[in-house]
């Protein structure tokens, strides 16, 4: 029986845990969608939410369905902070800015007098973990401004190598959700393009989406900062500017998403009330939509938040989701495991004696 539009708007309300593998298409013939689910989506309990995804990619990844769509056409965008791995108690993008404003402040003795930098030094964080996106993204171009895009990438690349989450007590690239790896792996095993489409700045989440996603830089769409290019004694560079150039966050997710990527996504994931214009954008479309919202409802294994959040708010998503065909998916309820076992407590539980 085929399913109507409106059921296949839906939106997720999820947190999402590592990959797993999915086997691959053979000979470049279609997929039978459902055939490795069990495996694929190992993950997720068996509840409507699961049932719901595998329902969708089984009915457009079949030739003989009527609402078959070409491997062209599938598309999947997913929001990072939130749905990819955890925003709170503030976004990593923004903890790696304010380390590093600690780190150049003595080159600024003008921050000393200047806010939000005046407060960072002070350690009074309430103001700045609450400006979001754009209050992160601000930092960061400050913080890092005179810096080759080469340099940039590289100060990422060794912080992540070392950064860790004090919570969790794990770095940072172990706090992929599990179930979303598996998610965005079996997508791809069904012959879907993955973009991560972020407020985050595109050049540090770039470093991270291919080892923690398996999603090329190319398929980041992120906020970026102004660049000067110059020219000196033959030499050419690109050095980053103390401006953000664009903040690709709420209305701007789908005009970015259509400059881009010039089609209009036929999947959807997002976390917050910021990401609703992605979800709306990709459920206007024609045929059959996965829309998606993620809804931390687990205290003990992650964060429980929503319509009082001061990062990541899901209020007005809430309220809406049924009206408009989303299906909100419950962390707590849906997910068997947020993030995949820890190696080290695994290898200790292995060598352990036995009783």
């Amino acid at each position: 029986m085929i399913r109507t539009m409106r059921q296949y708007c839906i939106a997720f309300a999820v947190v999402l845990v590592s990959a797993c593998s999915v086997l691959p298409h053979q000979n470049g013939s279609e997929s039978q969608a459902g055939a490795s689910t069990a495996a694929a989506l190992a993950s997720w309990n068996d509840t409507q939410a699961k049932r719901s995804i595998v329902d969708f990619v089984t009915l457009v990844t079949t030739p003989e369905s009527k609402d078959f769509i070409p491997r062209a056409d599938r598309i999947a965008v997913f929001d990072n902070d939130g749905t990819l791995w955890p925003e709170q108690p503030a976004s990593v993008q923004l903890v790696f800015a304010l380390q590093r404003v600690k780190t150049v402040a003595g080159k600024h003795p003008e921050w000393k007098r200047q806010e939000p930098f005046r407060s960072i030094l002070k350690g009074n964080l309430k103001n700045v973990t609450a400006g979001g996106d754009a209050g992160s993204m601000r930092l960061l171009a400050a913080a890092h401004a005179g810096m080759t895009g080469d340099q940039f990438a590289a100060l990422v690349h060794d912080w992540f190598d070392s950064a860790s989450d004090p919570h969790f007590n794990r770095p940072y690239t172990d706090l992929a959700y599990q179930p979303m790896l598996e998610l965005l792996a079996y997508l791809r095993a069904n012959g879907f393009r993955t973009y991560l489409v972020t407020g985050g700045d595109v050049e540090f989440v770039r470093d991270l989406a291919q080892r923690m996603y398996g999603i090329p830089p190319e398929q980041v769409i992120g906020s970026t900062v102004k660049y000067r290019y110059s020219q000196a004694n033959g030499a050419v560079s690109l050095t980053r500017l103390a401006q953000v150039d664009n903040l690709v966050d709420g209305a701007a997710k789908p005009l970015a998403i259509d400059r881009v990527i010039g089609r209009r996504p036929m999947i959807a994931f997002g976390n917050a009330d910021s990401d609703a214009p992605m979800l709306e954008w990709t459920s206007a479309g024609g045929g059959p939509r996965l829309a998606a919202l993620v809804h931390h409802t687990d205290a003990e294994r992650e964060y429980a938040y929503d319509r009082a959040a001061k990062s990541g708010k899901l209020d007005k998503g809430l309220d809406e989701a049924a009206a408009k065909g989303w299906l909100v998916v419950d962390m707590n309820n849906d997910w068997k495991t947020v993030f995949r076992p820890d190696s080290t407590a695994t290898a200790a539980a292995a060598a352990a004696p036995t009783k």
